[in-house]
């Protein structure tokens, strides 16, 4: 964005960032959020605070107090950030998106740094990782949570974490667990996620899905090749039979009590719950389907194509299988990669919905891309807690203003952006109309 389009835009940029003036307790603070997203949203190289700081005549100290020092509420910035996102962009067929990014550091010195996964580069990296909940409607999409993941080596060096400003009750969670905190304060918030959809790496773990399912929460997510799971689910005792009463001694329980609810055993081990990508090879289910191709998008580079089959499918919970939920097999025709996701919406829901919902990971890597190219998210050059979860939350109200001011000078140029289709043999009904009919009790 050239300095022409910001000074146009200033008005816009003042109103808005108006409505985050009450997280602050001391009057020059919100001078300072201005500055910081200013600089964040200018053509400056880097966006890291020396240089945000020079360009707006600050001194860099002062920007540095006012993210490690200062007293102010950065929860309740992103909390207000939810609700103008609930208030100004609710959607038919929202999405949220759970993802996690990592910002590759040197030395040991930044919270959650060590060696682990660097997707950016594709292999194991000195990183710092961040979870984030991303939210998608329609043509509009921007970041509404973020927080560090830290990882156990740092849970258990807690004069580590307190050397870095990490509160004892920041601890090691896995990424589900963060991703179902997020969840809970966007709902608390008014944020309305129609749908949710996920990578492998949160699909893997079944609690996340249980607990989804708990909260009434629709989704439709990627899962590991050998998550377990039945077709046709067994039958299902709910307590012990007369002749297969505990064995006693002299009135004493001999062995270790069976539980229930438990699965039948049955001849053949057919009582078992079998990997996805089992069931897609071999179950009739599967077998006595033809492929049908679903034309998912437009890109760039073509249009993205995959095959596919569904049949409904049982998860396995407390040993028992749960209600009827969806598989769905994807299959790319032209490098034959496989893509298996697990849906709890209601029988009846049309497959094009379902794979519209899969399929839009796109706009989280999007936010991420946009976030670190423009905004500067990884630039952060900072050493402790407080001053990193800050930029974070303050990087995602830069790029909610960003969001804004793209459909706002869209509009002004007389821009009809293009209505999301639903996955088909060419394209088909309109996304927000066709995902939205697939809502419980809609015609």
């Amino acid at each position: 964005m050239d300095a022409e389009t910001i000074a146009r835009l200033r008005p816009m940029l003042s109103s808005y960032l108006r409505e985050f003036d009450d997280c602050f307790i001391r009057r020059e603070q919100p001078r300072h959020l201005r500055r910081l997203v200013a600089g964040q949203v200018s053509d400056l190289q880097r966006k890291s605070l020396e240089p945000i700081a020079l360009a707006s005549g600050t001194r860099p100290r002062t920007l540095q107090q006012f993210l490690s020092g200062h007293g102010w509420d950065d929860e309740q910035m992103r909390d207000r950030l939810q609700r103008i996102v609930a208030r100004e962009h609710t959607h038919p067929c929202s999405i949220g998106i759970f993802d996690e990014t990592p910002h590759v550091k040197k030395g040991d010195r930044t919270p959650g740094v060590q060696r682990q996964w660097c997707a950016v580069r594709g292999t194991t990296d000195n990183c710092t990782i961040t979870v984030h909940l991303g939210y998608a409607a329609g043509d509009f999409h921007c970041l509404i949570d973020g927080e560090l993941y830290l990882p156990e080596s740092w849970d258990k060096d807690r004069d580590r974490c307190r050397a870095a400003g990490i509160p004892d009750a920041v601890v090691y969670r896995p990424k589900t667990r963060i991703a179902l905190d997020m969840h809970a304060r966007a709902m608390a918030n008014g944020v309305r996620l129609e749908w949710v959809t996920f990578d492998e790496g949160y699909g893997k773990d079944p609690t996340f899905l249980h607990a989804l399912d708990d909260r009434g929460q629709r989704y439709v997510g990627e899962v590991f090749p050998p998550f377990t799971g039945w077709i046709k689910p067994p039958p299902v005792m709910l307590k012990e039979h007369p002749c297969h009463s505990h064995k006693t001694v002299h009135g004493e329980p001999i062995g270790r009590p069976r539980n229930f609810p438990r699965v039948k055993v049955l001849p053949g081990a057919m009582h078992k719950a079998k990997s996805v990508e089992n069931l897609a090879r071999y179950s009739s289910a599967f077998q006595r389907q033809e492929w049908q191709t679903f034309h998912i998008k437009d890109t760039t580079k073509g249009p993205v194509v995959w095959m596919v089959k569904s049949a409904p499918f049982h998860l396995k919970r407390d040993g028992v299988p749960t209600w009827e939920h969806w598989l769905i097999v994807c299959r790319n025709p032209l490098t034959d990669e496989m893509k298996y996701f697990v849906s709890n919406a209601p029988p009846g829901t049309p497959l094009e919905a379902l794979l519209h919902v899969a399929f839009q990971r796109w706009h989280v890597e999007r936010c991420f891309e946009d976030e670190k190219s423009e905004l500067g998210l990884s630039h952060f050059e900072v050493r402790t807690y407080r001053s990193l979860i800050r930029h974070v939350r303050i990087t995602a109200v830069s790029h909610l203003f960003l969001a804004k001011a793209h459909q706002q000078l869209g509009q002004e140029r007389g821009e009809q952006q293009a209505p999301d289709r639903l996955p088909g043999p060419d394209g088909g009904q309109r996304a927000d109309q066709g995902v939205a009919a697939a809502r419980p009790g809609a015609s």
